[in-house]
């Protein structure tokens, strides 16, 4: 019981110690990456830690303010058989299929 309560205390002490803030700085004996071809001068490591813009773009949460019909769409487009949409509504009972050959009922 009293090794766990000073291990406890340990861990909460070394990490206090973490907590130390300092300006980012390249290792001793190693520099910043160098200048970009492009660019005007090197990053700083500030401007190297901040992301650009596409990297975190803004959402855009458009509410609608009132209700408006919707406009023509101009890519729906009917199946590739060239036939309509059925006509019944979702969640009627399917009825009898008619082929060429015979009719078939569903689930048979």
């Amino acid at each position: 019981m009293r090794a766990k309560r000073i291990l406890s205390i340990g861990a909460v002490v070394l990490l206090a110690g973490c907590g130390r803030v300092a300006e980012l700085q390249p290792r001793p004996g190693h520099a910043l990456p160098v200048k970009p071809r492009l660019a005007r001068a090197t990053p700083t490591v500030q401007q190297l830690l901040t992301p650009p813009s596409y990297a975190r773009p803004d959402r855009v949460d458009e509410l609608v303010k009132r209700s408006q019909p919707r406009a023509a769409d101009p890519f729906d487009l009917p199946p590739p058989t060239g036939g309509a949409a059925p006509a019944q509504p979702a969640g009627t009972a399917p009825g009898p299929v008619i082929t060429n050959e015979t009719s078939v009922t569903p689930g048979d």
